[in-house]
């Protein structure tokens, strides 16, 4: 089994700043990619931004510029680092990696997510 277990979500003025954390444990041998996604009320789950094993980031457009993703392997996490934080970012945010398993299986994991809310 794998847990995600993630942090740093709150409440929080537009132009504000968030870190989320999510921390990966279990029977893990590898992780590929992680990413956080969110979804907002009435709204289907996005991808907000993901990181490679290698290093390498993809954002949805809506965040690019304000949002920074970065990972620890040796750790397995994954951090979101939010700037200039919006309205419209307001949702649960979920922390998501694709797993390589001790059994050698690949799957995909999720954490329970965190409340973002940006209001004044």
């Amino acid at each position: 089994q794998v847990q995600l277990v993630e942090s740093g979500g709150g409440l929080v003025q537009p132009g504000g700043s968030l870190r989320l954390s999510c921390a990966a444990s279990g029977s893990i041998l590898s992780i590929n990619a992680m990413g956080w996604y969110r979804q907002a009320p009435g709204k289907q789950r996005e991808l907000v931004a993901a990181i490679t094993s290698g290093g390498s980031t993809n954002y949805a457009d809506s965040v690019k510029g304000r949002f920074t993703i970065s990972r620890d392997n040796a750790k397995n996490t994954v951090t979101l680092q939010m700037n200039s934080l919006k309205p419209e970012d307001t949702a649960v945010y979920y922390c998501n990696a694709v797993v390589v398993t001790m059994a050698l299986y690949e799957y995909d994991y999720w954490g329970l997510g965190t409340q973002v809310t940006v209001s004044s």
